[in-house]
């Protein structure tokens, strides 16, 4: 150790002895220039320069094929992007056929089934994806001809198999399902009806109707018309020179042929003469997803295109942005508020959203309003223009650091008509922007007084206050104008409780059931849960035990007046009095004979749709304040769906009469909590049967 030291100390004296050099030798340096030099303020920023980006070789094929080349040799590897050049297209009662293009191109060949091609792309360690306006491989330099030989086989060889198709539309169909209990995916939905509506290729949505129809004949149809090499462009990035790519190209994409492609045009979506608020009633909902938005036209070839990036960066670009300083670390109505001005050779929107506190939905709105009319009206200051423009050059520069980049540009200049020096000359003309100009594009693209005004949220709570910002139109969480139905004026709350009573077999027949026992499964992305629920009314005991392959995740009881809860074999947690009267709600077989004893308020709030059933919406309120919201089918009075904000909306579906008494045998629950919606299915249940001490422990 001492000689090992010793050698380090020795090494280190010459080194040392240089950095003592260099630190006078600047010492000395800054003392002779201290008095030429004014250190109080920071020098001036020197001009931006022209970018030296590396020009990408491009050629064209007979048949119209576009291919990029660059050069990159810091990693042994190829990467061949093609991408298709189509305009947007409607699909009509086929919506959703589109997204399932790539999966249907890469489900086999005429050489290859899906898994044989998989295995193939696996063993060389490569990576195949395709959509329906690109095919994308890449792989190890040394095996750059196997992956194009297997991205050309799904190029012009696919057979696109039906067992293929059936999977992706049961995909589809599940994953519609789970949106339409997501809030943002509501929000989307609806932000782009109002924008575009419904004859416009952005506003357009898939239903379970629309995916439905969708067969290989169509899915070949699309590939037939629009993959074709005259609308495509190749970008190659990688281990590869241009002689050699070219050669590549010309073995492999020569034979493609070329075709006629249909065009589209469709007129431009106009602003709200004034604005507009549109509610999607979701009383599960503990936030409000609010989203102000309009549409406006904005491309990359526009003049004012940079000026718009460094606007929206100052509204709401990121954390240092004005609706994020307000909203968040002033207000604390939110994690987070952003804005985007969007750019699209067809038609762009505007938008700035949040998830802000259902109390606080109409003072968020109204400090969006404040902030885009202030902006517009009073403009940006110097400090936050230099700040805006140092924050989006530093991420122009940091783009450059990917090879793809660079053919991501050449082709953009090709596809959009773009001046050769579009890039190049990028951070000059972003910082040749004025406040001036910048205050410009204020007044020219920001609108407070003309936007779609989208809430997400709990009606009950919020509805009336949103009225302050225009008249309140309801929508569906599809994006659909809510269907009013006409309520019998002479309807009240009892009676649909009655109707309620009396289709499930009667209130005399409900109040005979003391007690009950029901044993239920579910299963969620393959895990298998039980869950058992005990009823005692005359000892007003309750049990609710969750399962998970055989194991208890979960259990709450309630009994003598006093709340537990157990988790994952945690020491019992003893219910607070607000998570005890919440719990109440569901302690009894049928709530409905017992809402009056426990002194709850009924208010009935119209008819909604509930998965195509006209369903009565009742807001149960307990005396402390929790509600939940249950709907009773108006053809048939039974009750089909439930919902809180704590467990999200449960529908109850396939009634079985048990011992004169109807009740629910499947419980569909849809929650934040889970990835995906869960079928709960009833596989026994006891009525009047002795229940054990326990069950209640």
């Amino acid at each position: 150790m001492i000689i090992e030291a010793c050698l380090t100390l020795n090494q280190l004296i010459p080194e040392i002895m240089k950095k003592l050099i260099i630190y006078l030798f600047v010492v000395l340096l800054v003392q002779t220039s201290w008095a030429q030099v004014d250190r109080s303020t920071y020098p001036p920023a020197g001009p931006a320069r022209e970018i030296k980006l590396g020009d990408a070789h491009s050629f064209t094929l007979p048949n119209g094929l576009k291919v990029f080349v660059v050069e990159n040799r810091k990693l042994p590897r190829v990467a061949f992007s093609l991408v298709l050049d189509r305009d947007p297209i409607m699909e009509g009662d086929k919506a959703g056929m589109s997204g399932m293009v790539g999966e249907m191109l890469t489900g086999g060949t005429k050489n290859r089934s899906k898994d044989q091609l998989d295995e193939e792309v696996d063993f060389i360690g490569a990576s195949l994806s395709a959509s329906s306006t690109s095919i994308f491989g890449s792989a190890l330099k040394k095996h750059q001809e196997k992956v194009l030989e297997l991205m050309t086989d799904v190029l012009y060889n696919p057979t696109f198999p039906q067992e293929e198709l059936d999977k992706l539309k049961k995909q589809a169909i599940s994953g519609l399902a789970a949106s339409k209990d997501d809030p943002n995916a509501i929000s989307s939905r609806l932000a782009s009806a109002l924008n575009f509506g419904r004859n416009h290729p952005y506003g357009e949505i898939e239903t379970e109707a629309t995916i439905g129809n969708i067969t290989v004949e169509d899915i070949k149809a699309y590939y037939n018309t629009y993959f074709k090499p005259n609308i495509a462009y190749l970008a190659i990035v990688g281990d590869i020179n241009s002689r050699e790519a070219e050669a590549l190209v010309k073995k492999y994409f020569s034979k493609w042929e070329k075709g006629n492609v249909p065009t589209h045009q469709y007129a431009m979506p106009k602003l709200p003469e004034k604005n507009m608020v549109a509610l999607v009633d979701r009383s599960a909902s503990v936030q409000s997803v609010v989203e102000v938005t309009y549409p406006m036209e904005m491309s990359l070839s526009h003049p004012d295109y940079i000026a718009t990036r460094l606007l929206n960066y100052i509204l709401g670009g990121g954390s240092s942005s004005r609706l994020f300083m307000n909203l968040r670390e002033k207000r604390g109505f939110t994690y987070g508020a952003y804005s985007s001005i969007g750019a699209d050779k067809l038609v762009a929107t505007f938008s700035a959203e949040a998830s802000v506190k259902q109390v606080a939905t109409d003072s968020a709105i109204n400090e969006f309003i404040f902030e885009i009319r202030n902006l517009r009206d009073k403009g940006v200051d110097a400090t936050e223009l230099e700040n805006a423009k140092a924050t989006l050059s530093g991420s122009f520069g940091r783009s450059l650091e990917s090879p793809s980049t660079i053919a991501n540009f050449a082709i953009n200049t090709e596809r959009y008509k773009l001046p050769k020096d579009f890039y190049a000359t990028y951070l000059q003309r972003l910082n040749a922007l004025t406040v001036d100009d910048i205050n410009a594009a204020a007044k020219k693209y920001l609108k407070p007084d003309n936007m779609y005004i989208t809430v997400v949220g709990n009606g009950a709570v919020i509805e009336k206050s949103l009225a302050a910002f225009g008249e309140v139109s309801k929508f569906n969480n599809m994006g659909n104008p809510e269907v009013l139905v006409a309520m019998d004026a002479n309807v009240t709350v009892d009676q649909v409780i009655d109707s309620y009573l009396k289709a499930i077999g009667g209130e005399a027949s409900a109040r005979s059931i003391k007690t009950s026992r029901i044993e239920s499964v579910a299963e969620i992305q393959g895990t298998k849960l039980n869950f058992v629920m005990a009823y005692d009314e005359s000892n007003q005991a309750y049990a609710n035990k969750v399962m998970v392959m055989g194991n208890v995740a979960m259990n709450t009881v309630i009994k003598n007046g006093k709340g537990t809860m157990t988790q994952m074999g945690q020491p019992s947690k003893d219910l607070n009095d607000q998570e005890l009267d919440a719990m109440k709600m569901s302690m009894f077989i049928i709530p409905e004979l017992h809402y009056e004893d426990m002194g709850y308020t009924l208010e009935l709030d119209g008819i909604k749709d509930v998965e195509g059933d006209q369903a009565y919406k009742v807001i149960v309120k307990n005396p402390t304040g929790n509600s939940q919201v249950n709907y009773y089918s108006v053809s048939t009075g039974l009750k089909v769906k439930s919902e809180n904000g704590e467990a999200g909306e449960t529908y109850l579906s396939d009634y079985q009469e048990v011992e004169g008494v109807k009740f629910p045998m499947t419980m569909t629950i849809k929650s934040p909590m889970l990835p995906v919606p869960m079928a709960a299915k009833v596989e026994k249940l006891e009525l009047n049967k002795p229940i054990s001490e326990e069950e209640f422990k």
